[in-house]
C-alpha cells in the first residue's frame, strides 16, 4: 500500500528456471546473493501516518489485516512491455543493491520519442517544497529544533546507530522462500521474504518473493508491498500480485541491467502498438514520458480469463549512481513526492533489484515527507525498524541509511527557506 490509512487499533508449480548470468543453473551454487554484508534478519488508503514508538514485536500479517486492500480490481490503468526472448533463460544479475547502478534505463524505452506529457518539471518542483497546510510560530521552532537534532545525528551518531540497527535480533521464519519448488523464484539466495508478512498469490496462495510492509507513524498507517524485481519466470505472478491487490502505482528503482548485470527482468512492453502477450495476462503500454531522472508509463493489463482490466501507472527512477546514493537528493525528493501524488488505490508496489535496499530508502523517505507535510513527528530508525520487521535486510547500507537523512535534512532546511 501506499496511502496512509487511519489507526483503529491494531503457484502450485514452480514457473520455468529463470536462468543466470553463468551455464550451471545448480540453484545453491549459482543462485545470487543480494549483498556482499548482510542485515539482521473502490479507493482505498485516505488518510495519514506517524511513528514515534512502536512495539517491537515481529508482526504477523494475515491477508485479513488487508481486507479493506483485496477490493476486486476495476477497469484502470496499465502498460504493456516486449517480451525478450533472447534473456528469457538469463538469471537476472548477481549482484546486490548495494552494487546497484542506476541512471537512464538502459532498454529501448529510453530512446522513445516523447509523445505526451504527463506532469511538467515546474509541477515537479512544487510537490518537491514540502509544506504544511499550517506553519505557525510554534511548528517553524519544532521544525528547527528537529533539524538542528538530525544535523548532529548525521555528524556524531549515525554510523553507530545503523550499527545498532544492523546488530538487533530480529526474528522471523522463511520456509515458504526456501521451499525447494520456490528457489527458483528468488532472485538472491539470502534475501527471502518472512513468512508472516508474505503476499499470497490467490486462492491457492501462489508464492512470490513480496512482502506486506506496514509502516505506522503518529496515528496513522501507510501500506506498501516491496518485492524484487521480477524475474523472466516471475513476471506473470508479478502482474497478478498487482491486480489482485488492486494497485495503481509501481515504483521501481533500478535499470534492468546495471554494470552489464542483469537487475531486472524487463517485465512491461516497449510499443505503443504491440502488448506483451503473457500465459494469463496481457500488458499494453497506453502512454508514456520520458524525463531527465525518471519514466512515467502508462499501462493497461487485461487478465485474459475474464477480460478484466486494470490501469497502472509504473515510475522507473532512472538516476541512482553505479555506487553509492545519488549525489543531490532533488531528483530522487521530486520522484518520491510524484510517486505518492499518483497513488490512488492498493497497497504502492515498490521494487529495486531484490527489494529492499533502494527500496527500504523509498519507503523511509516517503513515510518521513508524509510526516512533514502534516506537521508530525518522525523517527527515521523507528521507521527501518519497522520496516526491517516485516522484510529483511531493508536499508541495507549505511550510505543508504545516512542518503535517508540527507534527503529529510534537504527538505526541512527548504521549508525554513520559503518561511
Amino acid at each position: 500500500m501506499s496511502s496512509p490509512k487511519k489507526v483503529r487499533g491494531k503457484s502450485g508449480k514452480d514457473d520455468k528456471r529463470d536462468d543466470s548470468d553463468s551455464e550451471d543453473l545448480n540453484f545453491l551454487k549459482t543462485l545470487p546473493s543480494s549483498s556482499k554484508k548482510k542485515t539482521s534478519i473502490k479507493q482505498v488508503f485516505e488518510k495519514k501516518v506517524k511513528s514515534e514508538k512502536v512495539k517491537p514485536s515481529l508482526p504477523n500479517f494475515s491477508r485479513n489485516d488487508y481486507g479493506y486492500l483485496f477490493e476486486e480490481p476495476s477497469e484502470s490503468e496499465s502498460d504493456e512491455t516486449v517480451w525478450d526472448d533472447n534473456i528469457f533463460f538469463k538469471r537476472d544479475g548477481w549482484n546486490s543493491e548495494d552494487t546497484e547502478a542506476a541512471g537512464p534505463s538502459s532498454t529501448v524505452s529510453s530512446v522513445l520519442p516523447d509523445i505526451k506529457k504527463i506532469v511538467s518539471e515546474g509541477e515537479l518542483d512544487q510537490l518537491a517544497q514540502i509544506r504544511p497546510l499550517t506553519f505557525n510560530f510554534n511548528e517553524q521552532s519544532a521544525t528547527k529544533d528537529c533539524l538542528n537534532m538530525l544535523k548532529k545525528k548525521v555528524q556524531y551518531g549515525i554510523i553507530q546507530e545503523f550499527m545498532d540497527l544492523e546488530l538487533s535480533n530480529l526474528p522471523g521464519e522463511f520456509r515458504s522462500g526456501n521451499e525447494p519448488r520456490n528457489r527458483e523464484k528468488n532472485r538472491y539466495r539470502d534475501i527471502l521474504p518472512y513468512d508472516s508478512t508474505l503476499v499470497p498469490l490467490g486462492k491457492s496462495k501462489g508464492y512470490i518473493n513480496a512482502s506486506y510492509i506496514k509502516i505506522v507513524n503518529f496515528e496513522e498507517e501507510y501500506f506498501y508491498i516491496a518485492t524484487q524485481g521480477p524475474l523472466p519466470g516471475t513476471t506473470d505472478d508479478f502482474w497478478q500480485m498487482v491486480l489482485e491487490n488492486n494497485s495503481n502505482v509501481i515504483a521501481m528503482i533500478t535499470r534492468e541491467i546495471e554494470g552489464g548485470i542483469i537487475k531486472c527482468h524487463h517485465y512491461w512492453p516497449i510499443s505503443l502498438k504491440e502488448p506483451l502477450e503473457l500465459k494469463r495476462f496481457r500488458v499494453s503500454l497506453e502512454s508514456y514520458q520520458i524525463l531527465k531522472y525518471f519514466i512515467i508509463r502508462i499501462f493497461q493489463v487485461v487478465k485474459k480469463s475474464t477480460g478484466a482490466s486494470h490501469f497502472v501507472k509504473h515510475l522507473q527512477f532512472t538516476n541512482w549512481p553505479d555506487h553509492g546514493t545519488p549525489a543531490s537528493g532533488d531528483y530522487f525528493i521530486k520522484y518520491v513526492r510524484y510517486v505518492r501524488k499518483s497513488h490512488v488505490t492498493g497497497p504502492m508496489v515498490v521494487h529495486c533489484s531484490a527489494g529492499v535496499g533502494r527500496t527500504g530508502v523509498f519507503i523511509c523517505a516517503d513515510v518521513v515527507f508524509c510526516a512533514i507535510e502534516k506537521n508530525y513527528s518522525f523517527n527515521i530508525m523507528n521507521i527501518v525498524t519497522q520496516m526491517r520487521k516485516q522484510r529483511y535486510g531493508m536499508i541495507q547500507t549505511k550510505e543508504q541509511y545516512h542518503f535517508c537523512y540527507e534527503i529529510v535534512l534537504q527538505v526541512l532546511q527548504k521549508l525554513l527557506t520559503l518561511e
